[in-house]
């Protein structure tokens, strides 16, 4: 059986190739109904605010004995009738207790009832309050930010890869991103905080700092594509993401594992918390990042660039002219359009500088 090693190899090379670019569609379908399932936890679940974007009175009981929530429901019933507390662990010795906004005085008696109900001195009982202006500035200040990020990496991809299709793909794959990993956030219910806002963003950089390098691999196979007939664009391309599978898998596999430890001992450990927030955040988006740089950025790219006139004028003349020589020597069109389609791209690659015309010496 072949290593992970030679599988690599393998791909890099040509002799194995994974018809990514091909089956385009079918990826699409995926990514598409993936996107309406988020979009319909969002409408029917919603996201669940924290207390900094709805506002209220939050309390944290510490050093209890029991972590029964009902003493807490009580309290708060007593106090604020009208009002439905939500109540939660925070690690295995503490009960956080957040409420709607209550008065100075509302607020002194619950932390007496709480830190009665638990059995503990009132000095355990913090109380803080947050006003509902606080979390909506954030929200304008992370819409803002998303906006310009957007903005400038439209740009700086565009003139870096001197082709528009490749900052759409890119921004397309990353939007693709965000609503999986804000969908699947409504589904789990988990508490949105400032934390969840700053996992999210740094979704923005991984997701596209691995689908650069694939689209850097992708510009090197398609830089003279339309200068020979042994391979289209889509191949071209595809084989670019074959090279680079391995590394995307590596490098997604050593970032996940750290996340997915925070994300143990943030949930499972410590309870609730900043921890929990921000590693499943990263956790989900960078899991959907790396599947998305694979699966629908290049293809996505691929789809954009066939429109062009040269480019389909380009890929037509090269099937035309595989199936041609397939028919004159009467073989398997489909082993001897790859062999002839991915061996001569590698064998170009692999050339490099030694196919350059040398220049003539200048005599003094």
């Amino acid at each position: 059986m072949p290593s992970f090693a030679q599988f690599g190899n393998d791909l890099y090379t040509g002799r194995r190739s994974i018809d990514i670019v091909g089956r385009r569609r079918l990826w699409f379908a995926i990514a598409l109904g993936l996107i309406a399932l988020s979009l319909v936890l969002l409408l029917v679940r919603q996201l669940n605010p924290g207390i900094e974007f709805r506002g209220g009175s939050e309390f944290v009981v510490s050093g209890v004995a029991s972590l029964d929530e009902d003493p807490a429901h009580q309290a708060v019933a007593q106090i604020a009738p009208e009002q439905i507390a939500r109540v939660s662990t925070v690690g295995g010795s503490a009960i956080r207790v957040q409420t709607e906004e209550l008065t100075n005085d509302q607020t002194d008696q619950l932390a007496s009832l709480l830190a009665e109900a638990y059995g503990v001195s009132v000095d355990n009982v913090t109380s803080s309050f947050v006003g509902p202006s606080w979390g909506a500035d954030v929200t304008k200040k992370a819409i803002q930010g998303l906006i310009t990020f957007l903005v400038l990496v439209s740009l700086v991809m565009a003139a870096y890869f001197r082709t528009w299709t490749m900052a759409v793909a890119a921004i397309v794959a990353l939007l693709n991103d965000l609503i999986i990993t804000t969908g699947f956030y409504a589904g789990v219910g988990f508490e949105v905080t400032p934390a969840t806002v700053i996992g999210l963003l740094t979704i923005l950089g991984y997701s596209l700092y691995d689908t650069v390098v694939v689209f850097d691999k992708v510009r090197e196979n398609t830089a003279h594509v339309t200068e020979q007939t042994r391979y289209t664009y889509a191949e071209a391309a595809n084989l670019a993401v074959n090279q680079t599978l391995v590394r995307s898998i590596n490098t997604s596999v050593v970032g996940l594992l750290p996340v997915a430890s925070i994300l143990f001992v943030g949930a499972i450990l410590l309870g609730a918390g900043t921890l929990r927030d921000i590693a499943l955040a990263l956790l989900i988006g960078m899991f959907a990042s790396t599947l998305s740089s694979i699966f629908i950025a290049t293809p996505l790219e691929v789809a954009l660039r066939e429109r062009s006139p040269v480019i389909a004028a380009h890929t037509e003349k090269v099937l035309s002219l595989r199936a041609a020589r397939v028919a004159a020597a009467g073989g398997d069109a489909e082993v001897v359009a790859a062999a002839a389609a991915i061996g001569g791209l590698v064998a170009g690659s692999h050339q490099g500088q030694a196919a350059q015309p040398r220049r003539k010496a200048r005599g003094k």
